[in-house]
């Protein structure tokens, strides 16, 4: 049992360098030795957010993420072309040239200096991509190939990123489906080609993570569509927090049958629900929304410290408990909170957060 995170914190420097910055560090920038202020500071912004996170004691930290989750890959993938807000299919789709994840190639280039600046061990990543169902809800006409297209290039896109060397090396593959699950959507109905073609893209995925000797897991806002169960090679499920997956008897059994794990989330990550909660806790029996508002000018005015919304450890280790009790603890692989932290009033009290979890999970394995 591991401890982990989901990815994104909220940003230190301004949205226009950390975009730019990322989109220099697949060009020639970084090779021909000049000096830049928008690779320079999105690489140092990176590095230093992925040391803050293993110094919170978060042992297989994600990638930080500062850019929106959807675009960072869509920008990776040629044949694409903006109308009306949406994206059509001009010619078929691949990675554009050396396409990886900028912000795990920041880690890698800098890999020496991770290990020599935190504890002195060989770094481990989590890499994080948004799934192939999640993209094609982007675009103006979704077919059941674009799922297997888009998941043909995310796996291209996965082995130009995932390394390993003597000092820090990618060990985990998390493919992210926010949108999955919230529509009923007839593409994947029981027997239709939609369907399949959506597993065949995720095994695709996972594959070539395996081959590189990664594990694997997807990353679920609502698990009411439950086709990961059929994913060959996926090895772990993660979902929200009260999601009806934790408490469900037929969940322990599919865990069993397709040798499966689950990636735990024991933290809630939507700072306005931390807000209500601990209003509701208090007995507070006004206008919630309105609290919210009042709370956040508060925190905005420095009257308030956003430290008292966070969730007590002891909250956190009951949901663990109840997680380990439901499905044993051989079948609880990672544990982090439910989702990103970008949420969050400010950075400090997200890598707090990740030291709560990290605290949580190391306690609980001593107990053991």
């Amino acid at each position: 049992m591991i401890s982990s995170d989901v990815g994104s914190v909220p940003q230190r420097i301004e949205s226009d360098v950390i975009y730019s910055g990322a989109r220099k560090t697949n060009g020639l920038i970084p090779y021909l030795g000049v000096s830049n202020h928008d690779y320079l500071a999105f690489q140092e912004e990176v590095v230093s957010a992925f040391k803050d996170k293993i110094e919170a004691g978060i042992e297989v930290p994600n990638y930080p993420q500062f850019r929106d989750m959807n675009q960072m890959f869509l920008e990776l993938i040629e044949g694409i072309e903006k109308s009306n807000g949406t994206l059509i299919k001009v010619k078929p789709l691949k990675a554009k040239n050396g396409s990886a994840i900028p912000e795990i190639v920041a880690l890698r280039r800098e890999s020496r200096r991770l290990y020599d600046e935190t504890v002195g061990e060989k770094a481990q990543i989590k890499v994080c991509i948004t799934g192939p169902y999640t993209l094609a809800s982007f675009f103006q006409v979704k077919t059941p190939g674009l799922y297997l297209e888009l998941g043909e290039v995310l796996a291209r896109i996965v082995e130009n990123s995932v390394f390993s060397n003597s000092s820090a090396e990618t060990v985990h593959l998390s493919i992210d489906e926010p949108v999955l699950g919230f529509l009923n959507d007839h593409m994947l109905d029981y027997g239709s080609t939609g369907r399949d073609l959506l597993r065949k893209a995720w095994d695709k995925i996972c594959v070539i993570a395996r081959t590189h000797g990664l594990e694997t897991s997807i990353h679920l806002h609502n698990t009411s569509e439950n086709l990961f169960w059929e994913a060959e090679h996926l090895d772990m499920i993660s979902c929200h927090v009260g999601d009806p997956f934790y408490t469900q008897e037929s969940t322990k059994k599919r865990l069993e049958e397709t040798d499966k794990q689950v990636f735990a989330s024991i933290g809630v990550t939507q700072y306005d629900n931390l807000i209500q909660s601990h209003f509701i806790a208090k007995g507070y029996k006004g206008n919630i929304p309105e609290k919210i508002g009042e709370v956040w000018s508060d925190i905005r005015k420095d009257s308030v410290d956003p430290i008292l919304f966070l969730e007590n450890p002891k909250i956190l280790r009951k949901r663990l408990g109840k997680v380990v009790d439901s499905f044993g603890i051989e079948r609880v692989g990672y544990v982090s909170p439910e989702c990103g932290l970008n949420s969050f009033p400010d950075y400090n009290i997200a890598i707090e957060c990740l030291g709560r979890h990290a605290r949580v999970v190391s306690e609980f394995i001593k107990e053991e």
